[in-house]
């Protein structure tokens, strides 16, 4: 059985107009693919875990009770008595693109670092496979924090963990780009798997199009990278099998909503590439579960809408 372990932040989501009809719910970057990979996949086959922090209240705990039920262990979900989760509010325009409002400098995962079981943690990250986490599970953490994780991640890649990076980049979460560069710099020499988004990366390093990021990461060295190019599906290398190619989704013409397409798209191309599976059929099953989730409201969609992708990836 293979393990990987999601780090990174689960926020309230409120969905809907201001003032006016309001749906509740929960995401985050990496809970959401998180919660898709465990969905498509089977439960002998992988074990996903997930790492961060919550409160003690009611809502921390009906959230960590539904990401037990979609089969995520949260044996690493901390408790923390004197934080609560973060909140965001989404809203959405006539094609179903979103921007966002967030309530989270003072959420449970903010200080997760700081809990005095993340030691333990650490130590039992060990174990696992591959390690995924984000731009934005970094950028949520107080400075001194961010550079500590960066550290113990080094240190599991140096002991043989796979670390997948989604560099996910969000300018309001950082101090400045440079403090952005520096963070990622320190980490993607170590990285094995990018799944990184273009328009993501040309905020950050001017990259003119996918060829320069893939280069530009390539040379870095990280053997294997995934760009993310929107309705022009995802551009895949791997610098080691020399495997390159690009694989194009089918047009979706219900689009609903967009929040999870990215995140969705890594939990089904982690199911592949987890199982060994060539980075082409990987892309493939990312552009199938990103393509059903934009066809529905919220970051987490209801789990019978993907059921059916269990026994077919599988």
């Amino acid at each position: 059985m293979k393990k990987i372990a999601f780090i990174g932040e689960c926020m309230i989501e409120l969905n809907g107009k201001p003032f006016g009809e309001m749906w509740q719910g929960y995401g985050g970057d990496t809970l959401n693919s998180a919660t898709y990979l465990s969905r498509v996949s089977l439960s002998n086959d992988l074990q996903v875990h997930y790492v961060s922090a919550l409160g003690t209240d009611n809502l921390s705990d009906q959230m960590c009770a539904r990401w037990q039920a979609d089969g995520i262990n949260t044996d690493w979900v901390l408790k923390d008595e004197k934080h609560q989760p973060g909140l965001y509010l989404i809203q959405l325009d006539e094609q179903g693109e979103r921007t966002f409002l967030y309530w989270r400098n003072q959420s449970a995962a903010h200080y997760m670092v700081q809990h005095p079981d993340f030691p333990k943690v650490l130590s039992d990250l060990e174990q696992v496979d591959m390690i995924y986490l984000s731009g934005i599970s970094l950028a949520i953490l107080p400075k001194n924090d961010r550079t500590f994780l960066v550290e113990q991640l080094i240190k599991l890649a140096q002991k043989g963990v796979q670390v997948a990076f989604d560099s996910n980049f969000r300018p309001k979460l950082w101090d400045s780009l440079k403090d952005a560069q520096d963070c990622y710099m320190q980490l993607l020499p170590y990285v094995s798997l990018a799944l990184v988004t273009l328009d993501d990366e040309q905020l950050l390093w001017n990259d003119e199009d996918e060829k320069d990021t893939l280069t530009r990461l390539h040379q870095i060295g990280i053997p294997k990278v995934v760009v993310k190019c929107g309705r022009n599906g995802a551009i895949f290398s791997d610098s080691q099998t020399f495997q390159y190619g690009q694989v194009v989704p089918k047009p979706i013409s219900n689009v609903v909503d967009t929040t999870s397409a990215g995140d969705s798209f890594n939990a089904g191309f982690l199911n592949g590439y987890l199982r060994n599976k060539p980075l082409k059929i990987c892309c493939q099953q990312g552009n199938c579960v990103a393509g059903i989730v934009i066809q529905h409201k919220g970051a987490i969609i209801d789990k019978h809408a993907i059921s059916h992708l269990q026994s077919e990836f599988n």
